[in-house]
C-alpha cells in the first residue's frame, strides 16, 4: 500500500485551508471560495450574443409558425437533464406550442448527436427546427443536410469541436469566449434560458437549477470551478424536479442530505442505467418524469401486486423504473466483469501498460462497455479500453476534406472516394484514463500514437475506434495496428505505476490523530466533486491492542471499530470475523498502516470523529506488551 502527502503540511493553516491549498483553491480565495455567491456567475453573452441571438428568434420564429420543433435527447443524465430543462423552460413561455408542436427523440443506444436520427425528407421533413442540447457540435455533415433541407439546427453543446459547423447555430461554451470551460450542456441550455427570461422580462430559468446540478454532477464537470461549485450546491439547495426529488427520498438512508458526490452515487447512476440498458419505453417514462406538465399524470401502475385499474403518477412508476434498470443493469455488468476477468488470464493481458479487450459482437453489451472499462480501470489501476469488432464492407476510402484548400483533420471530416471493394475490420468502444496512476490525458495519448481512427469525448472517458489494420489503398495490408497501439502506449506509459498511490492531506503517527482535524475535514461533504476530491488522511504505526478493537454485529452486517485512547473511532463496514481476528492480538498488538475518510458520528446529540477505513496494510505483530 503506497500513501503520500499531496503537499507538505503548513502549520500556520487549519484543516480547510490545507485540504483546499492541496486541491489548488489560492489561498487568498479559499473565503471566496467557501462563501460564493451568484456574482460569480458568467453573463450569457460571453457565449456569443449572435447564436444566442439566432437561436432565439429560429425558437420565436417556430412559435409565431406555429411550425413544428424536434428535441434531440443526449444519451446520458446531462442529456436528459438538458433536454429537460429547455422543454420545461418553453412550456413556461409557450404552452400551447410546446403541447403541440415540439417532439423530443430518444437514441435507441448510447448514441450520440444527429447519427442515428433519419435524415430522410420523409421523416424529418415536417420539422421547422432541430435542437440539440448537450450533443452534435461536430455534427458537420448533418448539419450541412439538414441546412440544405431548409430545416434550421441549433445546437447547445460544452463538447470540443475542431470549428464552428457553418451551417448550424453553435453555442458551446469551448468555442466561444465564456471563460468556464467546466460546464456542461445543461449548464449551456440554462445560460440560454436566462437570456430568453431577460428578452421575455421573465424569470422562469432559475427554476431548473436543480436540473443544472444534477446534469453537471453527473457530468463530472470540475467542482473547482467557482461558477460550477456555486450552481451545483445551489441547484441542491431547491431541488423540485419530480423525479429528482423521488430519487433523492428513495436514497435518503444512504444520504442525509443532497450533496454532489452523494447525487453522483445515488441518483445519476440511475439515470445512466436507464440510457445505457433500459427498453425504449422505460426511457420514455423517465425523461418524461424531469417534465413538470407530465409528471404528475396518472398512467396504469405496473408495480407488482397492483390492482385492476390501478393508476399512479408518471414520476413515481419513474423511480421505481430507474431501480428496476439499474439493479438489471449490475446483474450484466457483474456477468460481464466474469467474462473479461478469464480474458485477463488467458490472455496475459496485463503484460501491458494499457488494459486493452478485443471482443466479438455480443460478448459485452455494447451499452454498459464504459462501466465495465471503469470497473477494470479502478481495479487494476491502469487505462482500460472495451473495444468491440465491426466488419464493414466497403468501396469506397476516406481522404481528408478541405476548406479554402486547407486540409481537415482526417478524424474530424472525411471525404469518400470510390475504389476497389474490400472488407474493413476494427474495433469500436469506450476506453477510460486513471487519474490515480496520473494518467489524466489518455485521449491526448491515444491520439498521438496515430493508430486510432476516432477518439471522441472527454480526456478521461471516450469512445475509441481502433483499425485492426492499416490498409493501403490497393488493399495491402500494411501493418497490425493493434500491436502498434499497445507498442507505442507502453512506450509513453512506461514510467507510469501501475499500483495506486494513496494521496494524503494528513499523515498521523499512531494514535496522534487530532480529532479537531477529522471533524473539520467531515464537514465539507457539500464540496467533494470533481478536482476537489474528498480528503483521505493516512495513519501509520498504529498499534492496536485488543481493549481497542471490536466486531459489531458479527452475525448480520459485521462492521471492524477501533477506537483510540482519545475517542477516535475507524470503522470499516461488511468486515468479517476473519478480519477482526487477523488484527486481534490477545496478549500483544498488530500494528498497522491505514488510509480513510474523515466522518462525524451524531448519536442523541454528540459528536465525534470517525475515520472510515478506506485500506490498510499489516506491517509487524507484537506478541507481547510491556
Amino acid at each position: 500500500m503506497k500513501y503520500q502527502l499531496i503537499k507538505p503540511i503548513n502549520e500556520n493553516y487549519n484543516a480547510i485551508e490545507q485540504i483546499l491549498t492541496n486541491r489548488n483553491i489560492p489561498y487568498n480565495q479559499i473565503k471566496d471560495y467557501l462563501n460564493t455567491t451568484d456574482e460569480i456567475i458568467n453573463n450569457y453573452s460571453l457565449l456569443g450574443m449572435k447564436p444566442l441571438k439566432d437561436a432565439a428568434v429560429r425558437i420565436a420564429r417556430c412559435v409565431q409558425l406555429e411550425a413544428n420543433a424536434l428535441i434531440i435527447v443526449d444519451s446520458d443524465c446531462d442529456g436528459f437533464t438538458s433536454a429537460a430543462l429547455l422543454i420545461n423552460y418553453l412550456y413556461d413561455l409557450f404552452p400551447a406550442w410546446v403541447e403541440n408542436h415540439l417532439s423530443w427523440f430518444i437514441h435507441s443506444g448510447k448514441q450520440h448527436g444527429l447519427s442515428d436520427l433519419s435524415l430522410e425528407p420523409e421523416s424529418i421533413g415536417g420539422y421547422k427546427l432541430i435542437l440539440i442540447p448537450d450533443a452534435s457540435s461536430n455534427d458537420y455533415e448533418y448539419h450541412k443536410r439538414l441546412s440544405d433541407m431548409d430545416i434550421w439546427t441549433v445546437v447547445l453543446d460544452h463538447h470540443e469541436a475542431e470549428y464552428v459547423s457553418p451551417d448550424a447555430t453553435i453555442i458551446n461554451n469551448q468555442l466561444s469566449d465564456y471563460p468556464n470551460k467546466h460546464m456542461s450542456g445543461v449548464g449551456i441550455v440554462w445560460q440560454f434560458c436566462k437570456y430568453l427570461d431577460d428578452l421575455m422580462k421573465v424569470n422562469y430559468a432559475d427554476k431548473y437549477l436543480d436540473l443544472v446540478a444534477l446534469g453537471m454532477d453527473a457530468d463530472m464537470m470540475s467542482m473547482a470551478s467557482f461558477e460550477t461549485k456555486h450552481l451545483i450546491n445551489k441547484g441542491l439547495q431547491q431541488i423540485q424536479n419530480p423525479f429528482f426529488s423521488a430519487m433523492v427520498e428513495k436514497a435518503a438512508f444512504k444520504m442525509k442530505e443532497p450533496t454532489p458526490m452523494g447525487v453522483a452515487f445515488y441518483v445519476a447512476p440511475f439515470v445512466n442505467a436507464a440510457v445505457r440498458s433500459g427498453t425504449q419505453e422505460e426511457k420514455e417514462i423517465i425523461f418524461q418524469s424531469m417534465l413538470n406538465h407530465k409528471a404528475f399524470e396518472k398512467i396504469p401502475s405496473n408495480k407488482r401486486g397492483h390492482r385492476p385499474g390501478e393508476m399512479e403518477q408518471v414520476y413515481v412508476q419513474a423511480a421505481r423504473t430507474a431501480t428496476n434498470v439499474k439493479n438489471r443493469q449490475t446483474r450484466a455488468q457483474d456477468a460481464g466483469l466474469a467474462f473479461l476477468e478469464k480474458m485477463i488470464e488467458d490472455y496475459n493481458l496485463l503484460d501491458h501498460k494499457v488494459l486493452l479487450f478485443l471482443l466479438e459482437p455480443g460478448q459485452i453489451d455494447k451499452n454498459i462497455a464504459g462501466l465495465v472499462a471503469n470497473k477494470f480501470m479502478a481495479k487494476y489501476q491502469r487505462p482500460c479500453c472495451i473495444l468491440t469488432k465491426v466488419v464493414e464492407e466497403l468501396d469506397y476510402i476516406e481522404q481528408p476534406a478541405y476548406i479554402n484548400e486547407i486540409p481537415i483533420p482526417l478524424k474530424l471530416k472525411r471525404e469518400r472516394v470510390p475504389c476497389k471493394s474490400y472488407t474493413r475490420v476494427s474495433y469500436q468502444g469506450s476506453a477510460r484514463g486513471c487519474d490515480k496512476t496520473g494518467v489524466t490525458n489518455f485521449k491526448d495519448i491515444c491520439e498521438q500514437t496515430d493508430c486510432i481512427m476516432f477518439a471522441e469525448g472527454h480526456q478521461g472517458a471516450f469512445g475509441l475506434g481502433i483499425y485492426s489494420h492499416t490498409v493501403g489503398y490497393d488493399d495491402e495490408v500494411v501493418g497490425d495496428t493493434i500491436l502498434q497501439f499497445l507498442a507505442k502506449t507502453d512506450e509513453i506509459l512506461k514510467d507510469i505505476s501501475d499500483e495506486a498511490v494513496y494521496y494524503v492531506d494528513y499523515i498521523y503517527n499512531g494514535v496522534n490523530v487530532k480529532p479537531e482535524h477529522i471533524l473539520d475535514i467531515a464537514n465539507l461533504n457539500h464540496l467533494w466533486g470533481k478536482d476537489i476530491d474528498e480528503s483521505l488522511i493516512a495513519v501509520e504505526h498504529l498499534k492496536i491492542t485488543k481493549d481497542m478493537i471490536t466486531l459489531m454485529s458479527p452475525d448480520k452486517n459485521p462492521t471492524l471499530k477501533i477506537t483510540l485512547p482519545n475517542k477516535v473511532s475507524i470503522v470499516k463496514f461488511n468486515s468479517s470475523q476473519e478480519e477482526y481476528e487477523k488484527l486481534y492480538s490477545e496478549t500483544g498488538c498488530v500494528e498497522v498502516n491505514l488510509v480513510g475518510t474523515c466522518n462525524k458520528n451524531e448519536w442523541n446529540g454528540y459528536v465525534t470523529p470517525q475515520i472510515f477505513l478506506e485500506d490498510y496494510e499489516i506491517i509487524d505483530r507484537a506478541k507481547y506488551i510491556f
